[in-house]
């Protein structure tokens, strides 16, 4: 049986959501039967605090937890967060196991939707790094993001409440309405929800009229499809 690694605690809601979602979806698939998975789960806080002030010490940070997935049995290995694939390639080039991006299912998805242009939410990280844009370029998909002070709003909501579960609906209709101005100002056909606590606020799949990308349910559709022995198409 193939089995799944996962960086998870980066955060703990959505960590929770990813195993949910993988023993629903497979159950639909495969009933009466569960899939293999070994979750690793790290401190969100240190990891934040490494993608802001020292990338190197980022990778430094996830290649043993990658090694300790691999140790465990893993065949390959996901994280289940979109901050972290800010140094995806690098871990790629040095971890013994293939690694699924996330980044990669969102521009699957999105080409396939025939997008063109889309905003992107999530961490001030996720947002203001270039693996969205470069990712999403080598499709022909532009990526946009919120211009200040709509940036810092959404890492610091982001941050001070999704990350430790607090989901209320005035930062809801704050984030709908970013969304509606994005799509107004500067002509986006899409939204991204670059971070996995997203899909918990925003539970649709559509904001201000808009397809909204489920990052983590497209990432889970993937490790399923990869436990199930399909192909691996979505590693970096």
């Amino acid at each position: 049986m193939t089995t799944a690694g996962i960086i998870g605690g980066i955060g703990p809601e959505s960590t929770v959501d990813y195993y949910r979602r993988i023993l629903a979806e497979w159950a639909m698939l495969e009933p009466g039967t569960a899939p293999s998975l070994v979750i690793n789960s790290i401190d969100v806080r240190r990891a934040l605090s490494l993608a802001q002030h020292d990338l190197p010490g980022l990778i430094e940070n996830l290649m043993p937890e990658l090694q300790r997935l691999a140790g465990a049995g893993a065949d390959f290995a996901a994280l289940s967060a979109n901050t972290p694939h800010i140094v995806f390639d690098a871990l790629v080039q040095r971890t013994s196991i293939p690694l699924l991006s996330i980044v990669e299912v969102a521009a699957r998805e999105a080409s396939r939707l025939g997008l063109e242009r889309l905003g992107l939410l999530g961490t001030r990280f996720t947002m203001e790094a270039p693996f969205y844009r470069e990712v999403f370029g080598r499709r022909g998909l532009t990526v946009v993001v919120p211009p200040e002070p709509d940036l810092t709003w959404v890492h610091d909501h982001y941050i001070g409440e999704l990350l430790v579960g607090e989901f209320h609906p005035r930062t809801r209709a704050g984030m709908e309405a970013l969304v509606a101005r994005l799509r107004d100002s500067q002509q986006i056909d899409g939204v991204i929800l670059g971070g996995t606590e997203l899909p918990l606020l925003l539970q649709s799949s559509s904001v201000a009229g808009l397809p909204a990308l489920d990052t983590p349910g497209l990432h889970v559709s993937a490790i399923v499809a990869r436990l199930r022995g399909g192909p691996d198409t979505v590693t970096s």
